[in-house]
């Protein structure tokens, strides 16, 4: 049970982070894996790189002030703070 009043004043929204403003900041780490050699030989190699998410995969946003928390909908969190 809490007194405190559940509206929020315009200022509280606006400094809400939206789901679009989030995706932003984070990224995802892909490993692929690409034509390269391997002692000489052709071979596939793991290459990672960053990947935007999309606004419509966010569950969740956590803004901390000194770092963003990313939930997507398949459970997976991401940081601007990992970067």
């Amino acid at each position: 049970m809490s007194d405190k009043d559940e509206t929020q004043t315009p200022a509280d929204q606006a400094s809400q982070m939206t789901a679009a403003e989030a995706v932003k900041r984070v990224r995802r780490t892909v490993v692929e894996m690409v034509d390269g050699r391997v002692e000489g030989k052709p071979a596939k190699v793991p290459k990672t790189r960053q990947v935007a998410l999309s606004a419509s995969e966010v569950l969740a946003v956590a803004d901390h002030g000194t770092h963003v928390v990313v939930v997507t909908n398949d459970g997976q969190k991401f940081s601007d703070r990992d970067e």
